[in-house]
């Protein structure tokens, strides 16, 4: 039977963190390509923190609610912001650095989010009503950019890691690489499936971001003269 309490439980206590987290990702994407001279990002108004913008159906409500009504967190995405290499004024460099914004604003969310964890903890009463709301959410946004900044510098097409890999990449092996875009959305799935099934497939790459995350909370309660 369905537990509608906790799901609105875990939809308020995750869902913060989780938009944040998608936005500040795309945001970079679209920010450090104006840097690189493309601006479409912003001519298209994708440019901003406004969630109105960024907000996939599939992925920022669909699929994170299934998850919620499985069991797991909140998980997903948002719609990608366009970007055009070629108005890039150092193409190879710039499809670089534009697909490690991404991953790399999600991994500074989470470390900014582990130091407000720390500082909450110490600065906020225990009897407060919001103590422990606040540091589930806290606690959570460490995990999602973690798991997102993990998840995206994988070098598989069309994660952000894929983009990162191919922008070191020249003739032949470049046109392999990109062909294998074909059949990503088959592996990924395929992948996910797996994994919800219980065997190791991503585990391995991204198990050691999500624990460094983890420690990360404490890490700094200890640090600012916590427990």
């Amino acid at each position: 039977m369905m537990d509608i309490q906790k799901i609105v439980y875990t939809i308020a206590q995750c869902a913060p963190g989780f938009l944040l987290a998608i936005i500040v990702h795309e945001y970079a994407h679209g920010y450090i390509a104006k840097k690189f001279g493309d601006d479409t990002a912003e001519r298209e108004g994708r440019l901003t923190f406004n969630p109105g913008a960024h907000i996939d159906m599939m992925g920022t409500v669909i699929f994170p609610l299934i998850g919620v009504i499985a069991g797991w967190s909140v998980i997903g995405w948002a719609k990608p912001v366009p970007v055009i290499p070629r108005n890039f004024k150092d193409i190879r460099r710039g499809i670089f650095w534009v697909s490690f914004a991404g991953p790399l604003s999600n991994f500074i969310l989470g470390i900014i989010s582990a130091i407000l964890f720390a500082v909450v903890a110490i600065s906020l009463p225990q009897t407060s009503s919001m103590y422990t709301p606040l540091l589930y959410m806290l606690q959570y946004s460490v995990f999602i950019n973690f798991l997102l900044g993990a998840f995206n510098i994988i070098p598989f097409p069309p994660l952000d890691g894929s983009r990162m890999l191919a922008s070191f990449l020249k003739g032949e092996t470049l046109r392999w690489y990109e062909g294998l875009a074909q059949y990503s959305s088959m592996i990924i799935l395929l992948v996910f499936a797996l994994s919800m099934m219980g065997i190791p497939t991503l585990h391995y790459i991204i198990e050691p971001f999500i624990s460094f995350g983890q420690m990360l909370p404490m890490f700094f309660l200890k640090l600012l003269g916590g427990a």
